[in-house]
């Protein structure tokens, strides 16, 4: 009976059951679905375009807050190596002093050679490790000459002062090393959040860089939107502004006190240096930024401030953040032109306002000084304006 039944083929079992070799083939193909299945989730873990966009303005964000550590540590070693420079003129100048009253001594300690003079005054002196070693033997100086009393005095004046020089030059020397390395270790970041938004932006395919000029197009105009609005807002605030200043001057004018008068002084005053601020600034569009660039080719944000109201007779500081601390804080409703409009939490960018929402700014590597909205970056970037003069 046994030797009529069929073998059965070798199969695989799934799950304890024997299967057909028939079947083999298709758990493979399932396992192969199944493979492709799991692997199809790692597609999806490439960041959406709107998330590479954040990534690479937080990396030219980063980029600008280390710029402004690099200028702060630029003009810190600027300052530094004048004063070792200085430090150093002054010690050669002392170290020759200090010589001529060595040689000075020396002419007293040969005359006492050659004379035969008892006392080693000058002699004593010059061979004592130290002048206060020779200052001990008081009994040699009530011996010495009113002269030589002189030589020897400016003698210990002079090295006292070259010590303490050199001493002060070392210091300075030791700070200015320092600050070197600073300034070093922000080129560097700045260098890598630049070469890291570069590398992202490579990756981009043709299709998702026009989308992100689409998305880039459609952020300038609500930038422009919100800048029309705030131009209406600020042209009814100004004309409520300019009536009551009129009805205040009638009344000024019936009483004979003339108060309206005098805040127009300060006003004009502000114009006319905001107008020759605003001349400079414009005269700058189309040139490239370059981080850490104070122009005249090219300039990074605060560099163009700095520059612009620098030919309006305004000394600004380098940064960003000394320069928000530049002057008065205003209302964004009340900003006028020739103001400093900041931008960021960490106050990391800055442009000059030239009325009607709009601003002159150098914004990030790869792009020109330009008129833009102040709100390119949306409402809540903006984060101060100020006024400085």
């Amino acid at each position: 009976m046994a030797s009529h039944r069929k073998s059965r083929p070798t199969g695989t079992r799934v799950a304890g059951i024997r299967t057909p070799a028939l079947a083999t083939a298709a758990l493979t193909s399932v396992a192969l679905l199944s493979q492709s299945a799991n692997a199809a989730p790692a597609a999806d873990d490439k960041p959406s375009l709107e998330e590479v966009e954040k990534k690479v303005d937080d990396l030219y964000r980063q980029a600008e807050s280390a710029t402004d550590k690099y200028n702060a540590a630029k003009e810190k070693t600027a300052k530094q190596r004048k004063r070792v420079d200085t430090l150093l003129d002054d010690v050669a100048e002392r170290t020759q002093k200090l010589n001529e009253a060595r040689e000075e001594l020396g002419s007293f300690a040969s005359a006492q050679y050659r004379t035969g003079a008892a006392a080693p005054d000058t002699a004593t002196f010059l061979l004592a490790d130290t002048p206060q070693d020779y200052f001990d033997q008081t009994q040699l100086m009530d011996r010495m000459t009113g002269r030589q009393k002189v030589a020897v005095d400016d003698y210990v004046t002079q090295q006292s002062e070259t010590m303490k020089k050199r001493q002060e030059a070392t210091e300075s020397l030791e700070t200015l090393t320092g600050s070197q390395d600073g300034l070093k270790t922000a080129k560097a970041t700045v260098q890598r959040k630049l070469a890291d938004a570069r590398e992202l932006m490579s990756k981009l395919t043709a299709e998702e860089k026009a989308r992100l000029a689409a998305i880039e197009k459609e952020k300038r105009a609500e930038a422009a939107r919100k800048a029309d609005e705030l131009a209406r807002q600020q042209a009814v605030q100004q004309k409520a502004q300019e009536e009551a200043a009129q009805q205040q001057g009638s009344g000024s004018s019936s009483s004979g006190s003339g108060s309206s008068s005098s805040t127009a002084p300060a006003d004009s005053s502000y114009a006319t240096k905001a107008d020759k601020a605003l001349a400079f600034a414009r005269a700058q569009i189309g040139k490239p930024y370059v981080w850490g660039a104070v122009g005249p080719g090219s300039y990074d944000c605060s560099g163009l401030t700095q520059a612009a109201w620098k030919a309006a007779g305004v000394t600004l500081p380098r940064t960003t953040y000394d320069q928000v601390n530049a002057g008065t804080t205003v209302p964004l409703s009340q900003a006028r032109p020739g103001d400093l409009v900041f931008f960021y939490d960490d106050v990391t960018h800055v442009g000059i306002y030239i009325g009607n929402g709009m601003m002159i700014h150098a914004p990030k590597p790869g792009t020109y000084v330009r008129e833009e909205s102040i709100y390119y970056d949306g409402e809540s970037a903006i984060h101060s304006v100020v006024r400085p003069a």
